[in-house]
């Protein structure tokens, strides 16, 4: 049982749900579990598991606009419609809330129930209506119009809760939460210091009072059909990135310049604010358009990329038993049917998650002719056109820059396709209408394309394909001076779980010329676009392996940063 004055521990756990501030206090004895907006009211005799699952739903309500004034003032003295209305939103709402449930609440969620509705409208039309609705588990509680305070619910106008962190991070804080109830005791829901999972959780939530938040909202648009959960990332400036935040602007609007910092080989600093980076509008090639290539070749040593795991229900084997499909079955049975055997939960790789940002070099090193006639340029082109298509065909999250320089205070960026375009003839004509010219500032441009990326892909997948011949020259940016920074860029990037890869296309460069530039990221020479298939596979691996092992070591550092912190506090 939770004695009263011990369910305060429960605050972090229904403020990390909730997305905002809120107590957790004991109800009247026999009273089921309801909130006022700003407390979660439960019963102080329930079990830990009780607590914990009312203190869910009641949670996830809030967070999803369940108990909006505008819904409650329709739900007042309709006690029936309340219950059949609680029915509906509580199932959708844990179902939404998914993530940031502890597991004892996450099998609480009917999905099918979860399925038929997608708004607190839609359930309160279903609600007051003649279709069947199941009464409510009792550990959904109870909804009391009358008694939630409506200034402590925030409406559709005002401020919504800070976005929460990204799947990958809600499931590596919570990593630990995998055990059985007895895990609801441990130090998960300790308020001191802000220590446990849910109160590393809620930091993200609620801010910290020694840092701020910043940053913009990534975008969440799908690059092809439906749409994917964005993420926002703090854009803070730190070593070895930009000191403003690159805001999106309107297609064709251009941006202010943004500044970025530049590696000094010679002195080991960096020199603050030394590269001026302008996003241009593309041309467009008003008398033809660059041909679709065919990427059929390029799709299947794709297709397994970047691949999240998904739950698959009603199938054939599996690691989990489908409830809901075995009682089906059983029914079947007993009517004298013939039963689905697909009666297990499978989990499964089939979920795109992989945002790419393809960085095409456009300077005038790319014009000179390649070993087989046709310039560097043109092999450089047509592999970051069929790498464009093949990611966007398998439904990822794909963009296409081109990059040229003249001086530290004109690196230009030319947005041929963004993350929230579509890919389709507009996209084809800007990329017919480049042409190489100019010099390569390639540090400058990697940093603004780790910093898009980062910021845009919205996922937890990220990566950065160079497409470049690997010269990197420009006023004051020559020999070891320009290789360094570039390797220091991509550098950067790592650091920050954005996956690099580099390929130099048609271009004669040396295999060490190449190192010397690119470093440890991953490279390789293709001496034709069409060779691509042959090589991408194993050199994707390895770099979004390289990246997830980044992410999880900065994970693990965040930790200890956060522990030594915690004791020193405490000490």
């Amino acid at each position: 049982m939770a004695r009263a004055g011990a369910l305060s521990r429960y605050q972090l756990l229904a403020s990390a749900v909730a997305g905002r501030p809120v107590d957790v206090s004991g109800a009247a004895s026999g009273e089921p579990p309801w909130t006022d907006g700003a407390t979660i009211f439960v019963a102080a005799e329930a079990t830990a598991s009780e607590v914990v699952q009312a203190i869910a739903v009641q949670a996830a309500l809030l967070a999803c606009g369940s108990l909006d004034p505008r819904v409650l003032a329709k739900l007042a003295r309709r006690e029936a419609t309340t219950q059949r209305y609680l029915a509906l939103e509580g199932h959708r709402v844990l179902a939404a809330r998914d993530l940031y449930l502890p597991v004892v609440a996450r099998s609480l969620a009917d999905p099918l129930t979860a399925e038929r509705t997608r708004s607190a409208d839609q359930s309160l039309e279903i609600a007051a209506g003649p279709d069947d609705v199941a009464p409510p588990p009792v550990v959904f509680g109870a909804i009391h119009p009358r008694k939630v305070r409506w200034g402590a619910i925030p409406t559709s106008t005002e401020a919504r809760p800070a976005d929460p962190p990204s799947r990958q991070q809600v499931l590596d804080e919570l990593a630990d939460d995998t055990g059985s109830d007895a895990s609801l005791d441990l130090d998960m829901f300790t308020v001191s210091g802000g220590g446990g999972a849910i109160g590393k959780l809620l930091k993200r939530f609620l801010g910290d009072a020694r840092s701020t938040r910043g940053g913009e909202p990534a975008g969440d648009d799908a690059t092809r059909w439906g749409t994917r959960s964005g993420r926002r990332r703090s854009t803070q400036a730190s070593r070895g990135e930009a000191t403003v935040d690159p805001r999106r602007v309107l297609e064709g609007q251009e941006p202010r310049p943004i500044r970025y910092p530049e590696w000094d080989e010679r002195h080991q600093r960096y020199r603050r604010e030394w590269c001026t980076v302008r996003e241009l509008r593309a041309e467009e090639d008003t008398t033809s358009a660059f041909p679709i290539p065919d990427v059929h070749a390029l799709r299947r040593p794709l297709g397994r990329l970047g691949m999240e795991l998904e739950r698959k229900h009603r199938q054939r084997q599996g690691d989990d038993i489908d409830l809901d499909a075995a009682v089906e079955a059983r029914v079947t049975l007993v009517a004298g049917g013939a039963p689905d055997e697909g009666l297990y939960v499978d989990n499964r790789r089939t979920r795109r998650d992989l945002s790419v940002l393809v960085l095409l070099d456009i300077s005038g090193s790319a014009g000179e002719a390649s070993t087989t006639g046709v310039t560097v340029h043109e092999h450089q082109r047509l592999g970051a056109a069929n790498l464009t298509v093949a990611l966007h065909d398998l439904g990822d999250r794909v963009a296409l820059y081109g990059f040229r320089s003249a001086g530290r205070s004109h690196v230009d960026i030319l947005p041929v396709k963004r993350f929230e375009a579509e890919l389709g003839e507009t996209t084809m004509r800007r990329l017919a209408a480049l042409r190489p010219g100019a010099y390569t500032r390639l540090g400058a441009a990697i940093r603004h394309g780790t910093m898009v990326v980062d910021t845009e892909g919205g996922t937890a997948r990220r990566m950065l394909v160079v497409v470049s011949d690997g010269f990197a020259y420009d006023h004051g940016y020559e020999a070891d001076y320009g290789e360094a920074d570039a390797r220091r860029a991509l550098s950067e990037a790592r650091r920050r779980g954005v996956a690099c890869l580099c390929l130099s296309i048609g271009a004669d460069t040396d295999a060490a010329s190449l190192r010397r530039v690119f470093g440890t990221a991953a490279h390789a020479v293709v001496p034709r676009a069409d060779q691509l298939p042959q090589m991408v596979g194993p050199l994707f691996r390895s770099s979004l392996r390289l990246a997830d092992a980044q992410r999880r070591m900065s994970l693990r550092r965040e930790r200890a940063r956060e522990r030594l912190e915690i004791e020193r506090r405490t000490a």
